[in-house]
């Protein structure tokens, strides 16, 4: 993942534990002070957010844990690789679009961001400034020029 991402996802986690969790304590303490748990729908609800945030907190736990944090400012070539933004056109339309090439979590096509396992990502790995790619689409195929290679 990159720095970012890694960034994103910790900021993430320390909301998590830090105003979430402590909120939803104090929500099921509240609850419990209303008398009977089980037809208390305020406690259930409670507990239940509080399933979702362990859940939460675990699954980000674990994808800080086993990341690998590459510092796309060190990088450098002209060859497409993970952390690349890259510049293409479309050879049918002429229209140019930009995308960094990211890990799976941190994809936000809106931004401009694609995982490293989508289609196009998949495509642009190892070519170079010119290179034409060929990307199955659901429109069908379409061919991509790379005009091209940066590192940000």
């Amino acid at each position: 993942m990159t720095g970012e991402g890694y960034r994103v996802l910790d900021d993430q986690l320390k909301q998590l534990k830090s105003v979430e969790r402590p909120s939803v304590i104090a929500a099921i303490s509240e609850a419990r002070e209303h008398g009977d748990l089980s037809e208390n729908a305020e406690y259930h609800a409670a507990k239940e957010r509080q399933g979702w945030i362990e859940g939460q907190i675990a699954e980000i736990e674990d994808k800080i844990s086993r990341a690998q944090v590459i510092d796309v400012s060190k990088l450098s070539g002209s060859q497409v690789k993970f952390g690349a933004t890259v510049t293409v056109v479309d050879e049918d339309t002429e229209d140019e679009a930009r995308y960094q090439i990211v890990g799976e979590h941190e994809a936000d096509v809106k931004k401009g961001k694609v995982s490293i396992a989508s289609p196009i990502a998949r495509a642009l790995i190892s070519k170079e400034v010119g290179d034409v790619v060929e990307v199955n689409t659901p429109g069908g195929v379409k061919a991509y020029e790379i005009l091209k290679v940066e590192w940000k």
